[in-house]
């Protein structure tokens, strides 16, 4: 099973090629092309650097890890790309982008694409690349993904439906007959469900115009943070998609690829060490992206006190919540108070980079 974390440009502290090179389980790292419309906002590349230089220090990254046998994929999973959605403008720009990485020798292994015309252009222009169906593409079917099969070489798995090892089985079974890859993305904050998701994947894309405009002020585009800032409301967080690194190991030999994000993640290191090592003993908050330990201080969730049914538990949950109140149970027995002792046990702080 192969680790894949997300680039991230850091304006000082060591170089997301270091972090990476640390950790030898992770194979594979995506990225956006600076300025790119992606599947996240542009944060985390240091808003004080122009798109030159922060495409010369992303080389300089990529040919390290190029160098150490790291796999390199290009996100162009942007869910809006407006009118240029179908245009030989959009075609041609994709063309330039892998050209410009071809010529340098950085051409990706993979390209994770959230758009059926992106994918098909990668596929007649660049037919050795890899096409990854984007987890915002939300398969959670192996009927969908057999519409997909045409164009997508992998697949991530809809997060919806990622803790159901019989749906990750039947996912399983439907690529190893179809010469397919499966992957999932194991940290994910967002709500599972989400109504919202579609708008915001759609805002995310436009970010850097969104930015620029008068926005109305105290409305959120975040159904997550807005959910949170009622504290009636902390045990949703347990209904969402993400998978603890102490059950990782359940996806041995299911899935090619587990996904963490860490594109906007303040300590990617802590994340990378934690699923590599398949244990992490502080707050399960810090683990997630989005995060929100703001919104639950001074209340954090202790990763190490989740019992020994969860995992089959919610895995055999059925995806919409029919309040059988077992979440709400396991909320009392993992919520901590910063401050609080509680059996002996105190909050883990984790170590900031750099």
């Amino acid at each position: 099973m192969t680790l894949a974390a997300g680039y991230q440009h850091f304006a000082d502290g060591p170089s997301f090629a270091e972090i990476v090179l640390r950790h030898p389980a992770v194979r594979e790292v995506y990225f956006p092309w600076p300025e790119e419309p992606s599947g996240r906002p542009r944060l985390g590349y240091g808003e004080e650097e122009d798109p030159a230089t922060l495409a010369r220090a992303l080389r300089a990254d990529l040919e390290r890890l190029r160098a150490a046998g790291v796999k390199l994929d290009l996100l162009l999973n942007a869910n809006c790309y407006g009118s240029q959605a179908m245009s030989m403008a959009l075609e041609d720009h994709v063309r330039d982008i892998l050209g410009k990485l071809d010529h340098c020798g950085l051409l990706p292994e993979t390209v994770t694409a959230a758009s059926p015309f992106i994918a098909r252009t990668v596929k007649k222009h660049f037919p050795g690349v890899e096409l990854r169906a984007s987890v915002n593409m939300r398969l959670t079917t192996v009927q969908a993904m057999a519409y997909l099969a045409p164009l997508f070489d992998s697949f991530y798995l809809g997060r919806d439906v990622q803790r159901n090892l019989g749906a990750v089985r039947a996912a399983r079974a439907w690529c190893d007959a179809h010469g397919k890859k499966l992957c999932i993305l194991a940290n994910s904050g967002c709500l599972r469900n989400c109504p919202w998701q579609t708008f915001h994947d759609n805002l995310v894309a436009h970010s850097s115009a969104a930015l620029k405009r008068v926005n109305v002020k105290g409305w959120s585009p975040h159904l997550c943070w807005t959910l949170y800032q009622d504290a009636a409301n902390f045990p949703e967080i347990l209904k969402a998609t993400w998978i603890r690194p102490e059950d990782i190991h359940r996806y041995d030999g299911l899935v090619d690829v587990v996904k963490l994000a860490t594109r906007q993640h303040a300590n990617p290191d802590m994340v990378i060490g934690a699923y590599e090592r398949r244990s992490y003993g502080g707050n399960l908050l810090d683990l997630l992206e989005p995060g929100f330990s703001p919104s639950f201080f001074p209340k954090y969730i202790d990763n190490a006190a989740f019992p020994p049914d969860w995992f089959e538990k919610t895995g055999a949950c059925p995806r919409e919540c029919t309040g059988c109140g077992y979440c709400e149970r396991v909320f009392e027995t993992v919520c901590r108070t910063i401050g609080e002792e509680r059996e002996g046990r105190a909050p883990a702080r984790p170590q900031q980079n750099g």
